[in-house]
């Protein structure tokens, strides 16, 4: 495995690799939230606004991406926030193709991203992620590589 720039032709890949990367997420989301705020947070099926979300994070000019590659397909992908001002890095997305979790990539992939953070002057790293079953794999990843936990309880009410 390799891991390089991102660059924009690689997008379709990309994002192919997010909705088939979180679909298990978002089922997970769908089965701990009220439905009735799953359903606005997601009006239109998260599998029609995700791929913006993935083509935002990925054009954003305050935002570095790199794939992860094996014999020349994209296994994943991360992408990371500078705040330069508090010097804390952000790993803001990341993604492993179903058929190759459980490999390490996404350990690679994040300590390639705490890496590069520790090289351009970071001094924190912070990663966000669910507390639901879904989740589960990227908190043992992130847990694994030293993050510690800042519990926060966020609420949510369909009005």
């Amino acid at each position: 495995m390799q891991i390089e720039p991102y660059n924009a032709d690689q997008l379709d890949a990309v994002v192919r690799l997010s909705l088939r990367t979180w679909t298990p997420v978002f089922d997970s989301i769908q089965n701990v939230i009220d439905p009735d705020v799953y359903r606005e947070l997601y009006p239109d099926d998260w599998q029609l606004s995700q791929p913006a979300a993935v083509e935002a994070v990925c054009a954003a000019e305050d935002t570095h991406v790199w794939i992860a590659l094996d014999t020349g397909s994209i296994t994943g992908f991360v992408a990371v926030k500078l705040d330069t001002e508090t010097r804390m890095g952000e790993i803001y997305m990341v993604a492993v193709d179903p058929d190759f979790q459980g490999r390490g990539i996404g350990s690679v992939l994040t300590q390639f991203a705490l890496d590069w953070m520790n090289e351009v002057g970071m001094s924190v790293a912070m990663v966000e992620t669910g507390g639901d079953p879904g989740h589960a794999s990227a908190r043992h990843t992130y847990e694994k590589l030293g993050f510690g936990l800042l519990p926060i309880a966020r609420y949510f009410k369909k009005l």
